[in-house]
């Protein structure tokens, strides 16, 4: 890994003091780095295009180069402030792009949902018209790049682009930081989750953590894993699966198992129920206030009143956040045969109650299982 203190060096060196962005795990060297060392020069944003968005706002205030970071997955919700805001033919707004190259050649082999998005990371920049260099782990080639890429965004008044292939900002050693904010932990929330809704219900898990407790708990359990869907790409949009599935499917209850910063990420998405009738829907934020699968960098999700954003857009709930087992129980019975959407923001601590290896699962068999047990 680059030595964190000479890239941030670096960027001072060359005018770079400002950083936004959504936190990766090929980054997280950098992502902490500037949380612990940059204070109010660093916002994590929503994501990725919000975080263009500041970074425009930055640039127009200040005339000051921004930096904005994200995993490779993220350029889709950069893409359009990318491509009108930002772009050289609109409002020129220099920037320099930090992303990480997840799916690069073959170092997600148990990952597919980073395949593509890795053989198109910097396609997307050539469709940009954005040039790039691919980063390497050491310390002076980085000087020069950012030297380099600076000039250029100055000279052309346009977006530059440094790619980091795994390891270069990474630490490979993801710290796990707990915390004794709530009583509950992520995997206990789900197992209580899943004792006390029908045996039926169809859960949608939110990437990240989410997902993999899940899993594992489903094999603990000794229950079927059929009725889940794992969301293990497109962060944000587990909630919108569940409400199509949801509305397809009456007679069945669906769960989502959401996270905070993925809600809050395409928190939008919280308003169809003011549209649409779903009673059988149940959207359920395990709320740590961290982006956790990455890092474990702050999130805004303890920081909102979930609930009274969701009762905004139309869902039942307690009236409260929960954030003890007994809470979660009683909030669960309450809810899910209220004959509404109902809602759960559900506080629990961060880190991690065991170790959990990777998923390693068929997506095709996984995802043709459970369209078989809908379809029945």
């Amino acid at each position: 890994m680059l030595d964190q203190k000479k890239v941030f060096q670096t960027l001072r060196d060359n005018g770079v003091t400002f950083f936004t962005g959504v936190p990766d795990s090929y980054l997280n060297g950098f992502c902490n780095y500037a949380l612990t060392n940059c204070a109010e020069r660093n916002i994590i944003a929503a994501n990725e295009g919000n975080a263009v968005g500041i970074a425009a706002g930055h640039y127009f205030a200040s005339r000051e180069i921004p930096l904005v970071y994200m995993q490779n997955s993220g350029e889709g919700n950069a893409l359009n402030p990318l491509a009108s805001l930002a772009d050289r033919n609109v409002y020129a707004v220099p920037m320099l792009l930090l992303i990480g190259w997840r799916g690069q050649g073959n170092t997600e082999p148990n990952h597919p949902q980073h395949t593509l998005q890795g053989e198109i990371t910097v396609k997307l920049m050539d469709l940009l018209h954005i040039p790039y260099s691919v980063l390497t782990d050491s310390d002076e080639a980085f000087a020069e790049t950012v030297e380099k890429a600076v000039a250029r965004c100055k000279e052309t008044r346009g977006a530059y682009a440094l790619i980091a292939p795994k390891g270069v900002m990474a630490d490979p050693d993801k710290p796990n930081n707990a915390d004794a904010a709530y009583p509950m932990s992520r995997e206990e929330a789900i197992e209580i989750i899943l004792v006390h809704m029908p045996d039926d219900t169809v859960y949608s898990a939110t990437t990240g953590r989410a997902t993999r407790e899940l899993f594992f708990l489903r094999e603990k359990r000794n229950e079927t894993k059929s009725r889940d869907f794992l969301n293990v790409g497109s962060m944000g949009h587990a909630s919108s699966v569940a409400l199509g599935i949801a509305m397809e499917k009456p007679d069945r209850k669906v769960v989502v198992l959401d996270g905070d910063s993925a809600a809050i990420m395409h928190m939008g998405a919280l308003t169809m129920v003011s549209k649409i009738h779903v009673p059988n829907y149940m959207h359920i934020v395990l709320n740590n206030g961290a982006h956790e699968s990455v890092g474990g960098q702050p999130s805004a999700g303890h920081l909102l009143d979930f609930t009274r954003i969701a009762e905004a857009c139309g869902y039942r709930t307690v009236g409260h956040a929960v954030t003890a087992k007994e809470e979660l129980i009683d909030a669960i019975e309450k809810l899910k045969d209220c004959g509404q959407a109902s809602f759960i923001d559900c506080r629990i601590h961060k880190g991690l109650s065991r170790k959990l290896p990777p998923i390693v699962f068929d997506h095709r068999a996984a995802i043709d299982s459970l369209t078989e047990d809908l379809n029945r």
